[in-house]
């Protein structure tokens, strides 16, 4: 009964991770389950890619190519959040976990 109970707890934790990739819902899933590392570390780089597509939105038109290649790894992140992995974004990914952090500071979630 246990390992049943494990199993629904980290199919939980997979469906939620995958949520954090939807843009703004990454603040939601990061306010509701800040205490999970696992979803938390989703959580942050869903957050990340948020403000970054926001930025790139505000810039203009010339940008269009970034924010393409910003859905296909959202795309990448839900999948490996569905598989079960920790896979850290190219580049930017060690940058996740501050933002996330001084998130959870600032808006005292």
């Amino acid at each position: 009964m246990a390992e049943s109970n494990n199993q629904i707890t980290k199919q939980e934790e997979k469906i939620w991770s995958a949520i954090s990739y939807l843009w703004i819902l990454s603040l939601v899933v990061l306010a509701a389950r800040k205490n999970n590392n696992y979803i938390r570390f989703h959580a942050n780089q869903g957050l990340l890619l948020f403000v970054l597509s926001l930025v790139f939105f505000i810039t203009g038109p010339f940008v269009m190519i970034l924010n393409l290649i910003l859905g296909i790894i959202t795309i990448f992140g839900i999948i490996k959040a569905l598989q079960g992995e920790r896979w850290e974004l190219p580049v930017v990914g060690s940058f996740a976990k501050s933002l996330g952090d001084w998130v959870v500071k600032t808006l005292k979630i």
